[in-house]
């Protein structure tokens, strides 16, 4: 099989994945090929496995088109999400669904020299337990904290290599296609190709969490900035709190709003003895924390429900910022804190009411994302993906040996 002809493939591929089905003359539209040419990969495609016919679409009054879908189970894609204490591993088939248990563990990577090591081991096992065929993975990818240059492989805040770029350590390490960015990124990422803002062209993705992440889609694409370093929303200084941040710098945005303030401000509730069904906050493991806080909540317990509230009323002074500057047609509150559903809309909508002046408020929108905590993991896939067709082209099984 000629460069060319493997390279169209993986671009119907790559455009179903996202799309899940589309009719021969919407591919070659996609592909920017003629229709016969188009028609004629796909019916190799079809001999190889690869994709499927799955029907007709509705009638619009002509001849239905026959609409054709991916092999959901041709290729696979390692998914990893991190943040500063949790690692989640999953694999993901071509519909996004996770082929084998989630794989989940505490994982520090703040001056902890052994994170690496450990991460790699971790996957490794994962691979190795499910016993997928090498040449069925498309690729590894990872979402992380941290200040990272997408297009050099390199994140300059945690887990850096000496020598090689962490995406070269890594890609070396698996002898596959290894992709790195920010978790905020990611997130939108996952939001703009599956979830609230896909068709949108301008939205901004919360990634409410241990920080106060942000991924921007501007005119309908990730804008990641000059160094892939755009959206440090969490440290924009808004308080005079003579909090310091981990940033070295006091009154971000964090030190206020961040699901880690939440929690030490619920332990100083308690000890100061407020009346609610939170008797113990545990002190070394901030997930089972942040869950204990948002199960409360939702059972109704005040103070819970007034520590997310404060929480999401200065998240939404940071989304004011945030319209003023973007003028985005939706915001979306999306990763860990979207478990809090509901509760956030409140605080938010009324500091935006509050910060904002209306004629620029008044036609955003602000969701909860309906992906929520498993967003960074779809976003991983969607990285690995968007890169498909830049691959070198190595032998896969979604291709023939023609």
């Amino acid at each position: 099989m000629g460069e060319k002809a493997q390279l169209l493939k993986k671009r119907i591929i790559k455009n179903l994945y996202y799309c899940k089905t589309f009719s021969s003359a919407e591919l070659s539209v996609k592909i920017d090929k003629s229709l016969p040419l188009t028609i004629k990969l796909l019916n190799e495609l079809m001999e190889d496995g690869v994709v499927i016919e799955t029907g007709y679409a509705p009638s619009t009054g002509g001849r239905r088109p026959v609409m054709y879908s991916l092999d959901k189970n041709v290729l696979f894609v390692i998914s990893v999400a991190m943040d500063q204490f949790i690692t989640r591993i999953a694999i993901l088939n071509m519909n996004n669904e996770t082929v084998a248990s989630e794989v989940k563990f505490e994982l520090p990577i703040a001056g902890n020299p052994d994170a690496l090591s450990i991460l790699a081991e971790r996957i490794k096992k994962v691979i190795d337990t499910a016993n997928i065929p090498k040449n069925k993975i498309a690729g590894i990818g990872i979402g992380m904290p941290g200040f990272i240059d997408v297009k050099k492989g390199i994140n300059y805040s945690f887990l850096q290599t000496a020598g090689k770029s962490l995406r070269e350590f890594l890609s070396d390490e698996f002898k596959m296609p290894v992709f790195i960015d920010n978790d905020s990124s990611l997130i939108a990422l996952a939001e703009l190709k599956f979830g609230a803002a896909r068709g949108k062209k301008d939205a901004m993705v919360i990634n409410a969490g241990w920080g106060v992440g942000l991924g921007m889609i501007l005119n309908g694409e990730l804008f990641r900035g000059n160094n892939g370093f755009a959206g440090e929303f969490s440290h924009l200084p808004l308080f005079n709190n003579n909090k310091l941040c981990r940033c070295g710098k006091t009154g971000c945005l964090e030190t206020e709003a961040s699901l880690l303030e939440v929690i030490e401000k619920a332990r100083d509730g308690i000890r100061a003895g407020r009346l609610s069904k939170l008797k113990e906050i545990p002190v070394e493991h901030a997930e089972e924390a942040s869950q204990l806080i948002i199960t409360a909540a939702h059972e109704g317990d005040q103070f819970a429900i007034e520590l997310l509230s404060e929480a999401g009323y200065k998240i939404g002074r940071g989304v004011a910022i945030l319209i003023h500057l973007m003028n985005p047609e939706l915001v979306i509150l999306s990763g860990r804190g979207s478990f809090a559903g509901k509760i956030w809309n409140a605080p938010i909508q009324q500091a935006i009411n509050e910060h904002c002046i209306p004629r620029l408020a008044v036609n955003t929108t602000v969701e909860i994302s309906a992906l929520g905590y498993t967003a960074e993991l779809i976003g991983a896939a969607a990285l690995v993906m968007e890169n498909y067709e830049k691959q070198p082209n190595v032998k896969h099984m979604a291709f023939s040996s023609n």
